[in-house]
């Protein structure tokens, strides 16, 4: 049995879970509100008397055990974004190197001979405590981490000086420069 399928989603008062004929699963919350369609072999029961949601698989195909798990943490993750929300950080290392939030897009100045802005995007919100810092904002996990991971491309950490953008507490391990002739 799956360890992670098995466990129960437990969800607050402030949010509604609900699954239709074609296991589409739509997650409403103070946040806002996700859908997701899940494969059609996990069958998926909410309990709105105990606030939980149960996956359970049709076979013990190696496919079905793997969808199980997959399952249940996407539920989760979709009971987490619209009642907490998530949040991935970057910081910007080098000289200069700066980040403004401008409304609802990102403007980079990383070092290239024009500033990089990164457009809007639906569900998405750009932070700039510091010049140096980014946070981005969101209740879906995954468009938050791909949104973080397109912002890290735009400048990735190089080597040798460890200068771009890199995810908090990300660490860039620093190679050893040339060495002159003896």
């Amino acid at each position: 049995m799956s360890r992670i399928g098995k466990l129960p989603v437990v969800y607050p008062d402030k949010v509604k879970v609900a699954v239709d004929d074609e296991n589409v699963v739509t997650v409403t919350g103070p946040k806002g509100t996700l859908a997701k369609e899940m494969n059609k072999d996990m069958k998926i029961t909410v309990d709105e008397k105990e606030r939980k949601v149960t996956v359970t698989r049709s076979s013990d195909d190696k496919a079905h055990k793997a969808l199980h798990g997959l399952t249940r943490a996407l539920i989760n993750n979709m009971v987490i974004g619209v009642s907490k929300g998530f949040e991935k950080g970057l910081d910007l290392v080098g000289v200069g190197y700066r980040a403004q939030a401008q409304g609802k897009k990102l403007v980079l100045t990383v070092g290239y001979s024009h500033p990089v802005e990164m457009g809007e995007v639906p569900g998405i919100t750009y932070e700039t405590p510091a010049a140096n810092k980014i946070l981005v904002k969101g209740i879906d996990k995954e468009l938050v981490g791909l949104i973080a991971a397109k912002i890290r491309e735009v400048r990735t950490p190089e080597p040798y000086k460890g200068k771009g953008i890199r995810y908090e507490n990300e660490f860039v391990k620093i190679k050893e420069g040339k060495t002159g002739k003896k």
